[in-house]
């Protein structure tokens, strides 16, 4: 029954691509691709999860590597179904995990690195997921810091604690940010200096046929630090995957990427001078012809179900947003 339903949404996506004349490209964003399922991180696919989606994208779309994209939607030459599959950030199971199932089905992926934290480095969000994960106390008491009590003995009360104070603290100026998060991490010792992916996993990332693009060396809020502060963030990090890399830097993606939240609109032209060929937000949406290559949209169907996948995907290409 499922592969009926699976023919039908491959049928409807062939309508649909055929009802204008302008062709939408969908770029797809992911983080990480864990082994298993994960109660600490619910937004995030495994390994299963990731691997039927690749095979439903193999099978109805047409997945293009972003610079093939981009270049063939300015000549008007955009394939129906048209996708691309980025990644944020730098962990190591986008080469451990992630690698091996793209090449199963011969995709380029583009992959955004945080220069500042290959080799052992931790984002400071990992930081408090990972000490909640491992907190073995009722409650986490982060009054001293002004933060309140957490319930921590389920892992629910465990996720949720994280999630809100991520949130509290997501968009404070980095250096309290950080202050902040070093203190939550002193209560778990055992932090994992693994998460992210070393210089040689990134260098056969790359030499497997992948883009890699450039994030900032620390992952900052770029509305929120100097234009001194950001120049280095954005060159140092451009700079330092060009060495490693021997190649050119194309693609930026903004960091969180919201525009007026994250980034500020004088920064798409800061990105544009620094000579990066396109950039990537997290915006909703799909691109088109006239879309401003330097906000490109992003999203990534959340659903745990093919047939709901599929959905998603076929008609945020038609409407071009996101579909409740």
């Amino acid at each position: 029954m499922q592969s009926i339903i699976l023919y039908g949404l491959k049928q409807l996506a062939t309508l649909v691509s055929g009802l204008g004349k302008k062709k939408k490209l969908f770029i797809l964003i992911f983080h990480r691709v864990l082994d298993e399922p994960d109660f600490m991180r619910p937004g995030e696919v495994d390994k299963h999860v990731f691997s039927w989606q690749m095979q439903l994208l193999a099978k109805y779309f047409n997945v293009l590597p972003l610079a093939d994209a981009l270049e063939r939607l300015d000549k008007g030459e955009l394939p129906s179904r048209a996708v691309c599959i980025t990644f944020d950030d730098g962990y190591a199971d986008n080469y451990l995990n992630a690698l091996p199932i793209l090449k199963q089905h011969n995709f380029s992926a583009t992959f955004f690195i945080a220069t500042g934290y290959l080799n052992g480095g931790t984002m400071w969000n990992d930081q408090v997921i990972e000490t909640l994960r491992n907190f073995t106390d009722a409650q986490l008491d982060l009054r001293k810091i002004k933060l309140g009590i957490y319930n921590t003995q389920t892992e629910t009360e465990k996720l949720q604690a994280a999630e809100q104070i991520i949130l509290q603290i997501k968009h404070f100026p980095p250096r309290q940010r950080m202050e902040y998060t070093a203190y939550i991490a002193s209560f778990d010792k055992g932090l994992s200096d693994e998460l992210m992916m070393t210089d040689e996993q990134l260098v056969k990332l790359y030499q497997s046929g992948m883009e890699i693009g450039g994030h900032t060396v620390t992952h900052p809020i770029m509305a929120k630090i100097s234009g001194k502060q950001l120049k280095t963030e954005i060159l140092d990090n451009k700079n330092t995957l060009r060495a490693l890399l021997n190649t050119d830097i194309r693609f930026f993606a903004y960091p969180n990427g919201k525009l007026g939240q994250d980034y500020l609109f004088e920064h798409v032209n800061l990105i544009k001078g620094y000579g990066y060929q396109a950039a990537v937000s997290t915006q909703w949406g799909v691109t088109g012809r006239d879309s401003d290559r330097f906000q490109l949209p992003r999203f990534t169907p959340w659903d745990q179900h093919p047939v709901k996948f599929m959905g998603r995907l076929i008609m945020s290409q038609f409407y071009g947003k996101n579909q409740e």
